[in-house]
């Protein structure tokens, strides 16, 4: 495949938890995003902290550091995979948090086009029964909000402390053919839309 035609997929979960089970997840779909055809860079939000969204700071200083940062990593990228953990049935507040920083203006250009005819796939690991899927459905409505397109494929893993083997695999072969589904997709969207 030519450069043009291996997309370019950012990669990351909504996690802080070094050993977060949608890491883990984020992880093995960049693994299989890259087998697939796709070219994808998975980030660890750690490396990239802002501050509690403010106006009142953004006035002051500016758009933070990492958050300037981030955006210049996302404009290399044509697709996103995200990784949605749910706390009290919501997305976390580090992936809400992240998102409004990037779409704030940044030298005069709008934080809403960062994300303009970008593409996207979701999906989630829990401990609990429902997999995450609660914070798939906001996850999905905020990236629409913002001018992302989201597949509508998605995986939930439910109690996800026994969903991963010891080699840090899905241990479900329904599992592992759903988030190679969704990859696959993913990555022939993209080809069809940037490719030659």
């Amino acid at each position: 495949m030519t450069e043009r035609t291996s997309p370019r997929i950012l990669v990351f979960a909504g996690s802080s938890r070094e050993a977060s089970f949608n890491k883990r997840l984020a992880r093995l779909a960049t693994e299989r995003l890259e087998a697939l055809g796709g070219r994808p860079t998975f980030v660890d939000l750690n490396d990239y902290p802002m501050p509690l969204y403010n106006g009142d700071l953004e006035t002051a200083e500016g758009l933070p550091e990492m958050a300037v940062a981030l955006r210049g990593v996302l404009a290399e990228h044509q697709g996103l995979m995200i990784a949605s953990p749910e706390y009290n049935g919501f997305i976390t507040p580090l992936l809400k948090n992240t998102i409004d920083w990037l779409t704030r203006p940044h030298e005069g250009e709008s934080g809403l086009a960062l994300f303009q005819g970008r593409l996207a796939a979701v999906v989630s690991a829990s401990p609990g029964g429902l997999g995450g899927i609660r914070s798939l459905a906001l996850i999905r409505q905020l990236l629409g909000n913002i001018g992302v397109t989201v597949l509508p494929d998605q995986l939930a893993v439910a109690r996800a402390s026994d969903a991963f083997g010891e080699d840090g695999r899905l241990a479900s072969d329904a599992h592992r053919d759903k988030l190679d589904a969704i990859c696959r997709r993913l990555v022939e969207d993209l080809q069809r839309l940037h490719g030659r």
